[in-house]
């Protein structure tokens, strides 16, 4: 298939290894994240660090919407179809991140909750249109790549004069996140994570353009490269960090150029910008509480908020002790370091977040088998 196959060649993947051996500069280390869960996957399928020299190593960022989303969020979700009777309705990875009282929403369906997975946000109002005397709820979650749909059917629901529809709105901003991670390099509880440069995500650039990274760039001398989600992305991406790295640079490259430009789709931000507002603190999985970097629903489409329509406020519940899903999240942390990982935790009966979720980086490990490496 034209823009895949070609990305995963084997024979260019092994000339473009050659040539990041070459330029890896073999008294130094390279420390590079990978912000999109999307790039942890192909990392771990196609065997890239494999290919890499032992002195670059690549670290998983927080970039797994579903691997971010902090419990009580989860638990919001559930006392909706629980406690309010609502169907809600959500995408199929949310379904299964632990909640409270050992509760999941697949959990919650089973006793009883009207839970149903959906392909888009479109489903969601198309199911509210056909069963008017119920109360249906979209459970809302992902970072920018999934926020304009989200906009679209409240916007639809507005036009159709839905009385049965809203959202709960848990859409987190990439900017943020990354923000955190650069000011907050060293984490008391779980130590320190050296940062030379950013592989940036591929689906959310296509929205917000590469220019808002200039700002890390800039500020905090730490070079981004977008990339796409093939392995020949990667790497080509990883190999452009290397060279950046070594000329004492520091800037933004776009290797994702067939589908990210600088400005991004503004019909799409504008659309986001005329449903959405910053909320001023929102809570992440292993980032703690962020200032600015999450959505809420505008009070021109108040009558859509579900935080607002039902009685469900959101409280703060820690994590499974054993768990270590908020280390791995800021990258401190590998999955093979945490004691449970493919024993007690698989993606079978998963105990954290990062191994529900197919973007995230323990199931990607577990997945590929890249962690028996160790």
């Amino acid at each position: 298939m034209k823009y895949i196959d070609e990305f995963r060649d084997g024979e260019v993947a092994q000339k473009i290894a050659a040539s990041i051996r070459a330029e890896a500069d073999p008294a130094r280390h390279y420390h590079f994240m990978e912000f999109c869960g999307g790039h942890t996957h192909a990392i771990s399928r196609y065997g890239v660090t494999d290919l890499l020299p032992d002195n670059v190593r690549m670290i998983h960022g927080p970039g797994c919407p579903v691997c971010v989303l902090p419990i009580g969020r989860v638990d919001q979700a559930i006392r909706l179809a629980l406690d309010e009777g609502v169907t809600l309705c959500t995408y199929g990875d949310c379904l299964r991140v632990p909640a409270s009282d050992s509760l999941s929403l697949l959990k919650a369906k089973a006793r009883g909750g009207d839970i149903r997975m959906v392909y888009s946000s479109a489903d969601a109002v198309a199911l509210a249109q056909k069963n008017p005397d119920k109360q249906v709820v979209f459970f809302a979650i992902g970072f920018e790549t999934t926020t304009p749909p989200t906009a679209v059917a409240i916007k639809q629901a507005a036009a159709l004069g839905l009385k049965n529809f809203s959202v709960l709105c848990c859409h987190v901003l990439t900017p943020s996140a990354i923000s955190s991670i650069l000011e907050s390099p060293e984490v008391r509880q779980w130590g320190t994570v050296p940062l030379d440069g950013f592989v940036g995500p591929a689906h959310v650039s296509t929205i917000i353009g590469s220019r808002p990274y200039e700002f890390f760039a800039e500020e905090y001398r730490k070079p981004v490269v977008i990339a796409g989600f093939e392995p020949l992305d990667v790497m080509q991406a990883i190999r452009m960090l290397i060279r950046q790295v070594n000329e004492g640079r520091a800037e933004v490259e776009n290797e994702f150029s067939r589908a990210v430009d600088r400005n991004g789709n503004l019909k799409a931000q504008a659309l986001v910008a005329e449903v959405f507002e910053m909320r001023k603190n929102f809570e992440w999985r292993g980032l703690n509480v962020l200032p600015y970097s999450a959505l809420r629903i505008r009070s021109t489409f108040a009558e859509f908020d579900a935080e607002k329509r039902f009685p469900v406020d959101y409280s703060s519940v820690p994590d499974h002790k054993a768990c270590e899903c908020g280390a791995i999240l800021r990258g401190v942390k590998r999955p093979q370091d945490c004691k449970i990982f493919g024993t007690v935790c698989t993606p079978e009966n998963p105990v954290g977040s990062c191994m529900v979720s197919s973007e995230g980086a323990c199931a990607a490990h577990y997945t590929y088998g890249r962690y028996k490496d160790v």
